[in-house]
C-alpha cells in the first residue's frame, strides 16, 4: 500500500486555528477588533506558506488593535501561555519582531524582554534577529545574560537566535564574518545540563565551521576536557569538519589517528540499478591493532552532474570503538532518488568507504534513469 503524503506544514495554521486565536485575543482584550483580524488573517490563506501565515497573522493583530502596540503587547503577553506550543505560538514573537522594532529606542527592551516570556510557549528564535538586525551591540548583550538564565529554553534562545545560518530565517552577516561575537554566549553554555541547548550550542558552532573551521577548532580544543556534555557538543559542533574528513576535528572527537584495519568483502551492489532503486554498500572491518580504536566510518558517492562532471557527497556511516583484534560486519541501503536538493543523471557513480578521513576501499554502481 502506498504511504500517504504527509500534510503540509501550513495546515498547523488553518482557518479554524485562527477562528481560535482571534477568540482568545478577544477574551483577553475586549476592544480587540476580531472581525477585523480575520478579515486580514484570512485574506488569501490558503496560498500563503506557513512562514507567511505568521506573518499575516501578525499583519491582522496590528491592524486590530486599538491600543496600538503597547496595548497589543500586554494582550499577546496574557494569552501566550494558553496559545499552544504549536505552530501558532509563533505569532506573539514575530508581532514583537515586527512591530516592536518601530515602536521607538524604549521599547526595544521591552520587546526583548517580551521575547524571552515568549519563548518559554513556543520560540523567539526568528523574531530576536530583528533586533540583532537592528542593534547587534545592544541586543547580543541582552542575550548574553539569557545565556545563564535558568529556564533552558532562554538559554536556548541565547544561541539558537543568534546563529549564523539559522534554517528558515535570513543570515547575521556581522557575526558570519566575526564569530567572536556570540563567543560568551557560546562559552556560557559549553557544559550545559539541557540537551535542547546542547543541540543548539553545537548548531550554532557547525554554522561557523562553514567558513571559519579554524576558529570553532581553536575554541573547542581550549575547552576543559572529560565533561561528557561538552564532549558531546564537541561531536555534534564537529560533523561537517569530520565529513569532510578534517585532521584536527576527527582529532578531537578521539579519531585522529591513523586506521589500522583492514577491509573484507568490500561491495557496491547492485552494479545497475534504475532511479528509485537502492544500492547496497557492505564490507567487514578488521582489527590489525592489539588495543581498541575509535573509527569514524563515512562513504562518499560521486554524483554524475548532468554536464558529465562529478560532485562528491560524504554521507555518515558509523562511529565505533573497535577492540584489538576484533572485526564488524557493516551494512548500509540508500536509496537513489530525486528530490529537491538532488536530480540525477545517468553514468557511472564512484563510491569511496572513508575512515578517520581516510580513503580505505572503492567501488561502483552505474544509473539509468
Amino acid at each position: 500500500m502506498t504511504k500517504a503524503a504527509p500534510a503540509p506544514l501550513k495546515l498547523a495554521m488553518d482557518t479554524q486555528r485562527f477562528r481560535q486565536l482571534a477568540k482568545r485575543l478577544r477574551a483577553v482584550a475586549p476592544d480587540f477588533d476580531d472581525k477585523t483580524f480575520l478579515s486580514v488573517a484570512l485574506d488569501g490563506l490558503e496560498d500563503l506558506t506557513l512562514m507567511a501565515r505568521v506573518r499575516q497573522a501578525s499583519v491582522a493583530i496590528h491592524a486590530a488593535c486599538p491600543a496600538g502596540f503597547d496595548g497589543a503587547l500586554r494582550m499577546l503577553t496574557e494569552a501566550a501561555p494558553h496559545i499552544g506550543a504549536g505552530f501558532m505560538s509563533l505569532v506573539p514573537p514575530d508581532y514583537v519582531g515586527q512591530y516592536g522594532r518601530h515602536a521607538g529606542r524604549r521599547a526595544f527592551d521591552a520587546s526583548m524582554n517580551a521575547l524571552k516570556f515568549f519563548t518559554q510557549f513556543g520560540t523567539s528564535e526568528f523574531a530576536v534577529r530583528e533586533f540583532l538586525r537592528d542593534d547587534l551591540p545592544r541586543a547580543l548583550a541582552i542575550m548574553e545574560t539569557w545565556s545563564t538564565d535558568s529556564s533552558d529554553a532562554v538559554r536556548r534562545l541565547a544561541s539558537e537566535g543568534s546563529r549564523p545560518r539559522l534554517p528558515w530565517s535570513f543570515r547575521l552577516g556581522e557575526i558570519e564574518a566575526d564569530p567572536a561575537l556570540t563567543a560568551n554566549i557560546i562559552d556560557n553554555l559549553r557544559a550545559d545540563d539541557s540537551l535542547y541547548v546542547r543541540k543548539s550550542v553545537a548548531n550554532h558552532l557547525n554554522d561557523i565551521t562553514k567558513q571559519h573551521p579554524d576558529w570553532v577548532l581553536d575554541r573547542v580544543e581550549a575547552w576543559p576536557a572529560g565533561n561528557p556534555r561538552t564532549a558531546w557538543i564537541v561531536k555534534q559542533a564537529l560533523r561537517t569538519l569530520v565529513k569532510q574528513g578534517n585532521p584536527r576535528a576527527l582529532a578531537a572527537i578521539g579519531a585522529g589517528a591513523a586506521p589500522l584495519v583492514e577491509i573484507g568483502r568490500f561491495a557496491v551492489t547492485p552494479a545497475s540499478i534504475a532511479l528509485g532503486d537502492a544500492v547496497t554498500l557492505s564490507f567487514e572491518l578488521v582489527s590489525t591493532s592489539p588495543a581498541p580504536q575509535r573509527l569514524v566510518v563515512d562513504y562518499r558517492i560521486t554524483y554524475v552532474k548532468k554536464s558529465g562532471a562529478t560532485s562528491a557527497k560524504v554521507f555518515k556511516l558509523k562511529a565505533l570503538s573497535l577492540p584489538g583484534g576484533q572485526r564488524v560486519s557493516v551494512r548500509r541501503s540508500q536509496h537513489i532518488r530525486d528530490f529537491t536538493t538532488r536530480t540525477h543523471y545517468p553514468g557511472r557513480h564512484e563510491v569511496e568507504l572513508v575512515v578517520n578521513g581516510r580513503r580505505m576501499a572503492s567501488g561502483f554502481f552505474d544509473l539509468r534513469c
